[in-house]
């Protein structure tokens, strides 16, 4: 069975400024105030790549009176994971095969 890892969520995090939001999230939950400090990036652009990564379910949001906090889905980094260790595993296993030339 051919397996393949979801372009989509590769294009997602694929951005620096998204990956480095990720990689923030990873260790606390945070606000749009505290991301902007941490990335030094502005606001509506922040907001924009949050909205992204929302949209494709990398982060969910938890609002706090007049602020929203964003957190990680552990599980969507799992999958994506478990999906590139089935590639490393298929080419494991296929590292001895090798089509002949016409």
């Amino acid at each position: 069975m051919l397996t393949s890892v979801d372009p989509d969520l590769i294009r997602v995090l694929g951005d620096p400024l998204r990956l480095k939001i990720v990689t923030l999230l990873t260790r606390e939950t945070l606000c749009t105030t505290h991301l902007v400090e941490e990335t030094g990036a502005k606001q509506t652009n922040l907001s924009n790549h949050l909205k992204v990564l929302r949209e494709a379910g990398v982060v969910e949001t938890e609002p706090c009176g007049r602020f929203t906090y964003y957190k990680l889905r552990p599980e969507v980094l799992a999958g994506l994971s478990e999906q590139f260790a089935a590639l490393a595993e298929s080419a494991r296993n296929a590292a001895g095969n090798k089509r002949a030339c016409p």
